[in-house]
């Protein structure tokens, strides 16, 4: 009787029972070492084992061979040394016993069977098809596959925001069916070069075949065996978007931050792989972070997933790689914010894509990851894509005034304004609000009445004799607060309030005045001096907090140190705003 021995990669690529199915008389010894090696593997869930001890349970079934386990158990040792090749050696150590022909699909272990002189039969592991059978289930036009054992094959077909759901067949699919499916898909991204286990595991696997991300699930992780498949349709550039030439400007700043958001299938990833080419295009360093890897971009842009199973080594290893731009595909845990932020302040454009089913909901995800002063510098720009086209674009900045609705001086506070893109109309503030950050919508201004108007200009022309840039808003029917320069305020009050008084009496109104930046100090001066990378200012009080502006712009805040001085470095954000400033001379200290 003919005498046979396997190894695990003949029995993990499936030619082995292929082989034993023609045999008509054959003893298969299968050795302890190779039971042991494919349960270690099953017992990390990874599919290569489960598949593996399928093999040899489907072989016990076959009437017509006989099977004998032979071998001892390794030893801690001999585990050790697995990774060396130990194992391997142990195989043929019991085919050279016992007399019989190796198979094998390693070509390796081929190699050295015939160097030791052992009769050995050597089987490719994998013949590469024309077209799977989940390719054939798929049109130009399904955006989603979706298998699932004792259900009729589904597919979403159509593009994004006008789709589908169809039934492919009208008969309910069988596991057996699934995992033939499965075991392609999985001989596929052992073998295959665009084909990746982005995560990997017997109840659960991600792969990511060419432009399909395949998502499998088993039970007792699901209740039954299901295959879902997500591709994108469309190729697009971002000329196809028409966006306006103010939008452009705004994505070629390298100092922006990027949020794309949506809801499910709206096709931001799209949007993001016609950006990460736009950038490219333009000669810039584009990398991507994804997991699973399905942008659609050109092999000029290196894809990157998890290292070692996070995202942080890979952000560790982008900064020294040194991108222009970094393109962040699925933006989901607290983990990955703040990766984006790390990364962002670190001085590469960031465009981050996240779920949202409303635009200003994506600013609501990065509320309590990091400070609310923080997020305009990490986000100043958010792109809203519905359907498959741009529907709102927001911008992002960062103020010390009295909220909308507020009346009184000292409720002053630090805010997000959250602004029309196109329009500069202010649509949400978000701020601090006891111990809550709170994102409060801003309802639509009325138009002001011809009495309010009338008032505004009788209070403007007296008050412009002092300050020919105040400024007067109407807070109410009988009240309104006017804006000038600090150091106006006592002239405009006058003597035990005079001035204020007899013009109240004369408008009928109830009048405020305010300084044009809200400060929790006064203005103070300060000595500027440029040491290489840095600005150094110098005030007089110390241990005190500054505050920083930028003509009536807040910038923002610090605390004084011993030696009366504070460093700002040029190359950040802080320091760019404040080298602008410097040009305009209009540089401001309050503390």
């Amino acid at each position: 009787m003919k005498k046979v021995v396997p190894d695990t990669s003949v029995l993990i690529s499936g030619v082995f029972r292929d082989l034993m199915e023609k045999e008509k008389e054959v003893e298969v010894i299968i050795p302890e070492f190779v039971v042991e090696e494919l349960r270690a593997q099953a017992s990390k869930g990874r599919e290569i084992g489960m598949h593996g001890l399928d093999e040899i349970k489907k072989l016990r079934e076959m009437k017509h061979i006989t099977i004998t386990k032979l071998g001892r158990r390794q030893t801690y040792e001999e585990i050790q040394l697995a990774k060396y090749g130990r194992i391997d050696a142990l195989i043929l150590d019991v085919a050279k016993e016992h007399k019989a022909v190796i198979y094998t699909s390693d070509r390796i272990q081929a190699l050295v069977a015939e160097a030791e002189g052992i009769e050995v039969q050597y089987f490719e592991p994998y013949e590469k098809k024309k077209e799977l059978k989940l390719e054939k289930l798929l049109t130009d036009d399904t955006m989603s596959l979706h298998l699932k054992e004792g259900v009729a094959a589904m597919a979403k077909r159509g593009k994004p925001g006008d789709f589908k759901l169809v039934k492919i067949s009208d008969e309910l699919l069988e596991a057996e069916e699934l995992e033939a499916i499965i075991r392609e898909i999985m001989d596929a991204a052992r073998y295959e070069e665009d084909t990746f286990i982005e995560i990997g595991g017997h109840k659960a696997s991600i792969i990511q075949m060419g432009n399909m991300r395949i998502a499998i699930a088993r039970p007792p992780f699901s209740d039954g065996v299901e295959i879902t498949v997500v591709r994108p349709i469309a190729k697009v550039s971002l000329e196809d978007y028409k966006l306006a030439d103010k939008l452009k400007e705004r994505l070629t700043d390298i100092s922006c931050g990027v949020l794309i958001a949506g809801p499910p299938g709206s096709g931001k990833s799209t949007f993001a792989s016609a950006i990460a080419e736009f950038y490219e295009k333009k000669g810039n360093i584009v990398k991507t972070l994804e997991s699973p890897r399905d942008l659609q971009v050109g092999p000029e842009i290196t894809q990157y997933t998890k290292l070692r199973g996070s995202f942080v080594h890979t952000a560790d290893m982008l900064l020294l790689v040194r991108p222009d731009y970094t393109i962040f595909d699925e933006v989901r845990k607290t983990e990955d914010f703040e990766i984006f932020s790390d990364m962002r302040l670190a001085g590469i454009g960031m465009i981050g894509v996240v779920h949202a089913s409303d635009p200003i909901d994506a600013v609501q995800r990065f509320i309590g990851r990091i400070e609310l002063g923080m997020i305009p510098h990490v986000i100043d720009t958010i792109i809203y894509i519905k359907a498959g086209r741009v529907e709102k674009v927001y911008e992002l900045a960062m103020c010390v005034r009295t909220p909308t609705g507020m009346n009184e001086a000292d409720l002053a506070r630090p805010l997000v304004e959250v602004r029309d893109f196109e329009t500069k109309k202010l649509e949400y503030e978000i701020y601090s609000y006891g111990e809550e950050n709170v994102i409060i919508p801003i309802k639509k201004e009325e138009k002001e009445s011809a009495v309010e108007k009338l008032a505004k200009k009788q209070i403007l022309d007296t008050i412009r004799k002092y300050d020919r840039k105040a400024s007067v808003e109407i807070t109410g029917s009988n009240r309104a607060v006017v804006k000038v320069e600090n150091e106006i305020i006592p002239r405009i009050i006058g003597k035990q309030g005079s001035t204020i008084k007899a013009l109240e009496e004369q408008l009928g109104i109830g009048i405020e005045v305010m300084p044009k930046v809200s400060t929790l100090g006064e203005e103070v001066s300060f000595d500027l001096k440029e040491t290489g990378a840095y600005l150094l200012f110098t005030l007089e009080k110390t241990g005190k907090a500054a505050n920083f502006y930028v003509g009536d712009q807040y910038i923002f805040s610090a605390t004084v140190g011993k030696n009366g001085q504070i460093r700002i470095a040029k190359n950040s954000d802080t320091g760019k705003e404040i080298l602008r400033g410097i040009v305009k001379n209009e540089i401001r200290v309050f503390m």
